[in-house]
């Protein structure tokens, strides 16, 4: 049997399942959801299998009543009810511990199947960060910068061809620990398929689901672009509803995430449209059809894979780092200014990041966070540059270059 892999929310369960009556775990299939949930249960239902869902979708009060506790409820959203029979049991007796929901969040986007407001606590568990594949101890990227923590860096950094392996390898359990080669990519590109054609076979008739896998193709193609929809649309012949309905789609599954825009009372005309990622790089690799080589003789490749990799492990650490940094992107209407990534940690102030593939990055680089930080003032708390060269230091006043490993070393 493999070793398990401790996962960022690991603690955050833990503390959750001892003061708080259910959970909810939330992701792409095969991030390992299951995997962890059990490691906390003392039985589990497979509402996926028909002879277990049966007694739910007969009567999901009594089906529920009487198990050992916590109650693993695996791939909850293809028995919407138990939701309501979740509800009504935490209602009765609200004690802790009593149920973990893992599955998809497709089913949350109609209101009438959550009823779970104010009962269930949610959270998003993202494909292994590098952090979790090394088993590193986890250190909050964000709440060190604003607490000025030190930073080790390894001996022997990566340098931008061994992050660009790191990064083709995802963060999905089987293929970034077990598989390798021609095996791992394999994996990567039956799972599009299968998620496309079969998971999604409910959802769309067999013409759509061309359109969709063209459409999520055209969307990995702009990962870390600011591209409106208009392009994406017109580039796959579908109309802005149907773009806007497999944006929502392939949100709800988990492999793609859209980091919105900042906005602020103090500076104005900025652009409010999305900034678009796809939710794991080996995905993207696969979607793209772009391997090692290809990345490392393609500039605007390399830029989007580094920028989509180096955002995913921040989102992932972001969703449990105490402080909860909110993290938007910005950028002017005009163009003139732009950062890639704005954690916005309320009364606490901003940090502001950028992301290059660069071994050696310069002060001009960091303009966007000069000018970003002589907006804001005070409450400009710390820039970061993200780079793939191997050492820290600084750039300007409050502004440091950091190497992008620093995320989990």
């Amino acid at each position: 049997m493999q070793r398990y892999l401790n996962r960022l929310v690991d603690p955050w369960l833990a503390e959750v399942l001892a003061t708080a009556p259910a959970v909810m775990l939330t992701g792409a299939r095969a991030s390992g959801k299951t995997t962890t949930a059990l490691r906390y249960a003392a039985s589990i239902v497979r509402l996926d299998r028909e002879r277990e869902v049966f007694p739910f979708e007969a009567d999901p009060d009594a089906a529920l009543r009487g198990r050992p506790e916590p109650v693993l409820l695996d791939e909850w959203q293809t028995c919407p009810g138990v939701l309501g029979a979740v509800k009504r049991a935490v209602d009765t007796e609200r004690r802790p511990g009593r149920f973990i929901l893992t599955g998809s969040v497709r089913s949350e986007a109609d209101p009438a199947l959550w009823p779970g407001t104010g009962r269930i606590i949610r959270m998003a568990m993202h494909p292994l960060t590098v952090r979790e594949q090394l088993s590193k101890s986890h250190r909050p990227f964000v709440s060190g910068l604003l607490n000025g923590e030190q930073l080790d860096l390894p001996s022997n950094p990566p340098d931008l061809r061994d992050y660009v392996e790191i990064a083709l390898r995802g963060g999905f359990p089987e293929p970034a620990i077990e598989l390798s080669g021609s095996v791992r990519d394999d994996w990567l590109r039956s799972y599009i398929e299968q998620l496309l054609s079969h998971d999604l076979a409910g959802e769309r008739n067999g013409s759509d689901r061309t359109k969709l896998a063209e459409f999520f193709q055209a969307y990995a193609l702009n990962s870390a672009g600011i591209v409106n929809d208009t392009t994406l649309y017109q580039a796959v012949g579908i109309d802005r509803r149907t773009a806007h309905a497999h944006i929502r789609l392939l949100t709800d599954v988990g492999v793609i995430a859209e980091t919105p825009a900042w906005s602020s009372n103090r500076l104005k005309r900025l652009a409010r449209g999305p900034k678009r990622y796809v939710a794991d790089t080996g995905l993207w690799g696969a979607a793209v059809g772009a391997d090692l080589d290809l990345v490392m003789s393609n500039g605007d490749l390399l830029g989007r894979l580094i920028d989509t990799f180096a955002v995913n492990q921040l989102r992932a650490d972001a969703a449990v780092d105490p402080v909860r940094p909110q993290l938007y992107h910005m950028r002017d209407r005009d163009g003139r200014h732009e950062v890639d990534l704005v954690a916005d940690l309320g009364a606490r102030g901003i940090i502001g990041i950028e992301i290059k593939a660069d071994s050696a990055p310069r002060h001009a680089h960091a303009r966007h966070l000069v000018w970003l930080r002589d907006q804001l003032g005070a409450r400009f708390k710390a820039g970061v540059l993200l780079h793939t060269g191997p050492a820290r230091f600084s750039l300007d006043d409050r502004i440091e270059a950091i190497p992008i490993c620093a995320l989990w070393s």
